[in-house]
């Protein structure tokens, strides 16, 4: 499989799509455009995507329906709804069912490239937890799902992580002996937006714990055994969250327009 990200562009207006995708290979992505919603489904039934970006108004189905469709055949696909019109309800039925965004046309192709530079970047995920089994047990499923995981054991390390830019943390509320209050506010402190997700052993032992966390914005925990089902919707959600802040950050260049592109 190429390690270029691989991008659906969904819509029936094919100068857009061609436009689209002939912007997206010179940046290095592998682009391909759809035309009805039913190709759309087809390709994605047949092939591996990143992301899908999808118009919201076409024959036969909607964009919502389709985005409703994909998360049946690929529930962590990325799907981006593209529209002339930003308040209707079938926009905020599409943010509701988990679209990572709604752009409004013209788009503007500079946020796009953004988003598919920060899409394209490896998302660790973080394992914060001194129980070998536990944590290597953690790391084999969330790999096969995938995932790249680094595991620490130590509290030195957590404080000495890298660059936090699209990590994730799964931290144990027990770190030899440290209360996991403690490492989690130092490491808010450090990195406010970086998103957490709590793991905990005993419910009796820690629920003030996990309360105070959550006050200060950890995702929300789980308790051992952990369900890995639910586990990785949760961290399907956070990647969806990160990535819809992405989107909703605006860039004011010249020429990002994209219809500047399809003039002529």
């Amino acid at each position: 499989m190429s390690n270029k990200l691989r991008i659906l562009i969904v819509d029936d207006d094919r100068r857009l799509t061609s436009t689209l995708v002939d912007i997206l290979r010179c940046k290095g992505y592998e682009a391909q455009a759809a035309h009805s919603y039913a190709e759309a489904l087809d390709r994605i039934k047949r092939d591996y995507f990143d992301c899908v970006l999808t118009d919201m108004e076409m024959p036969q189905m909607d964009g919502v329906e389709l985005h409703e469709s994909i998360k049946a055949l690929q529930p962590g696909l990325p799907v981006v709804l593209m529209t002339a019109y930003s308040n209707d309800k079938p926009v905020k039925r599409g943010m509701g069912a988990g679209a990572v965004a709604t752009l409004a046309k013209p788009l503007n192709i500079n946020l796009l490239l953004s988003f598919f530079s920060s899409l394209h970047k490896e998302r660790p995920i973080v394992v914060v937890d001194d129980d070998p089994e536990f944590a290597n047990m953690l790391g084999d499923v969330l790999r096969a799902r995938g995932f790249k995981v680094r595991q620490v054991a130590d509290l030195d390390d957590v404080a000495e992580m890298p660059g936090s830019d699209g990590q994730m943390v799964l931290l144990d509320m027990k770190l030899n002996s440290t209360n996991g209050l403690h490492v989690l506010e130092e490491v808010r402190r450090r990195y406010p937006r970086l998103p957490i997700v709590l793991v905990a052993g005993y419910r009796e032992e820690t629920v003030q714990a996990v309360k105070a966390a959550i006050r200060i914005n950890a995702y929300t925990c789980f308790y051992k055994p952990v369900e890995i089902g639910g586990l990785l919707q949760v961290l399907t959600e956070v990647r969806q969250r990160e990535l819809s802040r992405i989107l909703s950050q605006p860039i004011k260049e010249k020429g990002s327009e994209l219809r500047r592109g399809c003039q002529g």
